[in-house]
């Protein structure tokens, strides 16, 4: 008789994992993100400082944040999966309105959660660092869909547009509206300014 031991193991990681996170969360909203310890956190989780680094490397900054995984494969998903005649940009778009600051109708806690990330700047950075770290495969995703090079510069820029978006405008005002003017600069181009022509060198 065969156990699941491999399959038990990921249970229980990402289980301590998800505790960390929410204990990390909890207590930078309580008491502020440069006040808290590494050691508070895996004291709240009741694990050792060397248990929580096992479970997350790159240390304080990261703990509040998942491995980055589902970022990918929904990002993947958005491009390959997007429906008929519809446009990569046009499934980016959508795909970026409903993260972070872009969401519509965000309940309390996304916006606390949110607002935390962006007004505190390691955890904005490593948020910026998660988002990078789809900048490949995300620029091959994109020529494949275009039927060019998986190298293909264009495909390049717009993986690392895109993805810059949330550092960029996180912080507007009005982040829904900058999100769009964005996408619309990417989608269509620099608009024609009054009395210029077109082409015009």
């Amino acid at each position: 008789m065969t156990t699941d031991v491999p399959g038990r193991r990921a249970r229980k990681n990402a289980q301590t994992r998800r505790a960390l996170a929410e204990a990390a969360e909890r207590l930078f909203l309580a008491r502020g993100y440069d006040t808290v310890t590494v050691k508070d956190i895996a004291d709240e989780v009741d694990i050792s400082v060397p248990t929580l680094f096992k479970h997350v490397p790159d240390g304080k900054p990261a703990v509040m944040f998942d491995d980055g995984v589902e970022r990918l494969e929904s990002l993947l998903a958005a491009v390959h999966g997007r429906p008929p005649r519809t446009s990569v940009l046009t499934a980016l778009r959508k795909f970026m309105a409903g993260r972070g600051p872009f969401e519509r109708d965000p309940s309390r806690a996304f916006v606390r959660r949110t607002e935390l990330i962006m007004t505190t700047p390691a955890l904005r950075e490593y948020s910026r660092t998660l988002w990078i770290r789809c900048e490949k495969p995300l620029a091959e995703a994109i020529a494949t869909e275009l039927g060019r090079p998986c190298d293909d510069v264009t495909a390049r820029a717009v993986s690392r547009y895109v993805l810059e978006i949330p550092q960029f405008i996180g912080d507007e005002p009005q982040p829904r509206k900058a999100l769009d003017a964005v996408f619309d600069l990417l989608e269509h181009g620099l608009p024609v300014a009054a009395g210029e022509k077109a082409g015009a060198s």
